[in-house]
């Protein structure tokens, strides 16, 4: 090798980097070589840029830890292949330049040694020590249990938020300040044939279920910008035996169709749409005419459209459908809780189509995706470009309380058997105001035509599409909530977040490997039925993504804290399960839980944002609430406080209200408080109202429903 060619490759920025200690990572950015003159030699084919250093020589002695000089020793440059194998008497020498601080050793019996020399050191000595090797992923097959048997999992139930494998942000400015996320939003959902096909914001394909439980990946060629969102809020409709789909555009995408989507490959029926439509929905009338719905601003309602068949062109006039009124509408106020009506005005988007009963309900994503009073409202008409008129029960799905909150921005369709269900966008905002995970909800239309969604232990076990009847919770209680937990070890993060029911909070251990854990003390003897791992990333090195992206554990069980059996054992998966629900196929008597870590994706540390526990605990059921009050403002009737009553055994509360006491369809989960600021009311309804309490044992009785 040319004296040129190695130095230009020691004085290259590193690029790859093998794992290595805490100093040793610290270290790396100091080996950036300071500026350095550029001497341009001419090519056949191009120009090569080759950076002039000083160079000068460093030497020194490789010894053992007793001063034995230590032969065969190689000193290298960290990521450089620049190498010195020791004489004899230990002794090396090697050409530097002021890029190379970062010296890395190997000897075979001492393993590897980092170190970082001065500038100005001319002499480094190295003393070896003895390496801690680094740890060995388990390669034996997981253990079926009497709870959990990892060679057949499928589930009869799910949890929100839904445990796909929610892609990485891509590199961009994004992921800078708070390091790498997972994220998704906007989804959508249909049926073909006998999947079930989700798509959704940025990941690089789509998922896909046969009972919307158990989901798995299928990647697709839609990327156009690797540090973009390959496609935002991305549309798709069934027509005969051929699936449609385009994303999010200003300036024109092309529309891809495929019949066989279980293999990832599509082709374009056009280059290039001709409408600036951000959050489209294509929506296929059982007439067979096409609409196009789209629009996402603060500024301008949302559009509506005829579509050709043939080419994707519009063929009708473009309607203006539906605009925001929160003036009236107290949902639709911008804001955390509706709470801002200054800093900017709340954004309309994501349009969605549902035909029912020869009537269109035209569904809207407001006030902002990033808050957790994000919700999706319905505007109906006889006919598919309106007029539409406000359906007086909005929004139609809302979920601004619980671990799960926000179910905004989605798409409604049908199961197998005919029931319908909501997909949404569910807020995390914690790294970045776009950090979102998906929601699903079973939804319904009543005997006035009116459409909602059923949130009610919306972030709780629930019967997935299997199941045909109408009432899908388990009746499995949050027996987590507010317990102590115990860890290995502390990254400055509280290891009681990982109980506090706020996806926003989370705890890491120090490192990554494989004997970091965390215990959970349930009070008592518990009859556990469902767990949920929600795992966050810190210190994750991974943008877009990969297909080596899993986590692999151990969950144990005991009666005394001393004394541990294996519950789950999940040491040898290779599936992406980031908020990973685990349904027990027999119930479990326990006390103490605990998560034995054994790999984290991406290098990142053992990392949850909580561990909850769902079952039963023996007892009566909590007392009903008593002093339950709404006091409405009366200078504005958008909003209400609601207090009452602490019940005793209680750890939280679910409100329902709605527009008569036989559609108290909305419902607002709240933990550890006796009261709530809903400022989510339209101006001129009247409300009825009710609450119960939620106790491990179960469910309260309602109070009595009264109006407001």
């Amino acid at each position: 090798m040319s004296k040129a060619l190695h130095g230009i490759l020691r004085g290259m920025p590193v690029l790859l980097m093998t794992a290595f200690s805490a100093a040793a990572e610290n270290a790396v950015c100091l080996t950036s070589a300071p500026d350095d003159s550029i001497k341009v030699v001419k090519g056949q084919v191009s120009d090569y840029f080759i950076p002039v250093h000083q160079e000068y020589d460093i030497h020194g002695r490789v010894t053992a830890t007793n001063g034995t000089p230590l032969e065969g020793a190689t000193v290298m440059f960290f990521a450089s292949p620049a190498h010195y194998n020791t004489a004899a008497d230990g002794t090396y020498r090697l050409t530097a330049t002021d890029g190379d601080l970062h010296l890395y050793v190997f000897h075979p019996d001492y393993g590897f040694t980092h170190v970082i020399r001065d500038r100005n050191h001319r002499q480094v000595d190295i003393v070896m020590q003895q390496e801690t090797p680094m740890p060995v992923l388990p390669r034996v097959q997981a253990q079926a249990t009497p709870w959990y048997d990892p060679q057949s999992a499928t589930t009869s139930t799910y949890c929100n938020p839904l445990n796909i494998s929610y892609n990485y942000e891509p590199y961009n400015n994004n992921v800078m300040n708070g390091g790498c996320f997972r994220s998704s939003a906007d989804p959508m959902a249909l049926t073909y044939r006998d999947k079930y096909l989700l798509f959704s914001t940025n990941q690089g394909g789509y998922h896909w279920s046969d009972n919307l439980s158990d989901w798995d990946f299928q990647t697709a060629t839609f990327q156009r910008h690797p540090t973009d969102d390959d496609q935002c809020a991305p549309a798709a409709f069934v027509a005969g035996d051929t699936l449609f789909y385009t994303g999010s555009t200003y300036e024109g995408l092309p529309v891809w169709y495929t019949t066989q989507p279980e293999n990832g490959r599509w082709r374009q029926v056009m280059s290039r749409n001709t409408l600036p439509s951000w959050d489209p929905c294509l929506f296929l009338d059982d007439d067979g005419r096409l609409y196009l719905y789209y629009g996402s601003s603060n500024e301008y309602p949302l559009k509506a459209v005829e579509l050709s068949r043939h080419d994707f062109r519009p063929i009708s006039k473009i309607h203006d459908v539906v605009i925001l009124h929160p003036e009236e509408h107290g949902w639709e106020r911008f804001g955390m809780n509706n709470d801002d009506e200054v800093t900017l005005k709340p954004f309309t988007e994501g349009a969605y189509m549902t035909k029912h009963d020869g009537l269109y309900y035209l569904q809207y994503g407001a006030p902002g995706t990033e808050f957790k009073v994000y919700a999706d409202g319905v505007y109906v008409s006889r006919s598919p470009l309106g007029p539409f008129t406000y359906q007086q029960h909005n929004p139609m799905s809302y979920k601004p309380g619980g671990f799960v909150q926000g179910v905004g921005h989605g798409g409604t369709f049908q199961d197998l058997h005919g029931q319908y269900w909501h997909v949404g966008t569910c807020m995390l905002s914690l790294k970045y105001k776009f950090e979102r995970r998906i929601g699903l909800y079973p939804t319904y239309f009543d005997h006035d035509g009116v459409m909602y969604t059923t949130t009610a232990f919306g972030d709780y076990p629930q019967k997935n599409a299997d199941y045909q009847g109408k009432d899908r919770f388990t009746g499995w209680m949050l027996l987590s909530y507010g317990k102590p937990m115990q860890c290995s070890s502390t990254d400055t993060l509280d290891v009681a977040n990982l109980s506090d029911e706020n996806i926003r909070t989370y705890w890491s251990a120090v490192t990554g490997n494989p004997g970091e854990w965390v215990s959970i003390d349930l009070g008592g003897l518990r009859t556990v039925r469902a767990m949920q791992l929600n795992f966050y990333d810190h210190g994750t090195l991974q943008t877009n993504r990969a297909s080596d992206t899993y986590y692999q554990y151990r969950v144990w069980g005991s009666d005394d804290g001393k004394e541990w059996t294996l519950v789950v054992d999940k040491s040898d998966n290779d599936r992406d399960a980031p908020h990973d629900y685990i349904e027990l196929r027999s119930p479990l008597t326990t006390r103490y839980l605990k998560v034995e870590n054994l790999h984290m994706p991406g290098e990142g540390k053992f990392c949850l944002s909580e561990f909850r526990v769902f079952g039963l605990s023996e007892g009566h059921l909590p007392s009903a609430v008593e002093g339950f009050k709404v006091d409405r403002d009366r200078k504005d009737l958008r909003n209400a406080l609601l207090s009452w009553r602490p019940v005793r055994d209680a750890y939280g509360y679910q409100i329902y209200y709605g527009t008569a006491p036989d559609k108290l369809y909305h419902c607002i989960a709240v933990y550890g408080e006796n009261h709530y600021d809903l400022r989510g009311l339209d101006r001129s309804t009247t409300y009825y109202f009710t609450i119960e309490a939620l106790g491990e044992t179960g469910v309260s009785p309602r109070s009595k429903t009264f109006k407001k």
